[in-house]
């Protein structure tokens, strides 16, 4: 008798216990992964179809890509080298799952690659994501 008194005390706290955990976890889940999403589409409006093959003075188009999952609104800084030089800055603030997408138009003038730099602001010094287009000119 006293052994079964003992046992379902026992039992009755665990399952208490496992059910506060259970309310524990659903009212406070685990934050979700922190990311940014970052990427170029074609002329099309896809993932292909790049002017990576080009003749000198053809113009080409692209557009980059923004996604914001960060669980924050977040400002970026995108900026765009060719052959290490700043062809392009654009500043964005975007909320939580709030997307941008930013055309882009070059000229093509020599064989090179397009270096499109995500940076994560306040801190420009380090490169937060990084996409590079080569380019061939003929």
């Amino acid at each position: 008798m006293k052994l079964d008194k003992i046992v379902s005390i026992t039992l009755t706290i665990l399952i208490v216990a496992a059910v506060c955990a259970t309310i524990y976890i659903v009212v406070n889940p685990a934050p979700n992964e922190r990311f940014t999403e970052f990427y170029i589409l074609g002329e099309n409006g896809t993932a292909g179809n790049y002017p990576v093959n080009m003749t000198a003075g053809e113009t080409g188009n692209v557009t980059v890509g923004i996604v914001n999952h960060e669980s924050a609104d977040t400002s970026y800084k995108l900026v765009i080298k060719n052959e290490n030089s700043t062809v392009f800055e654009k500043n964005v603030t975007l909320k939580n799952n709030e997307s941008m997408q930013i055309p882009y138009t070059f000229k093509a003038t020599k064989s090179g690659e397009l270096n499109f730099l995500l940076y994560k602001v306040p801190d420009e010094n380090n490169v937060y994501r990084s996409l590079n287009l080569p380019v061939n000119v003929s």
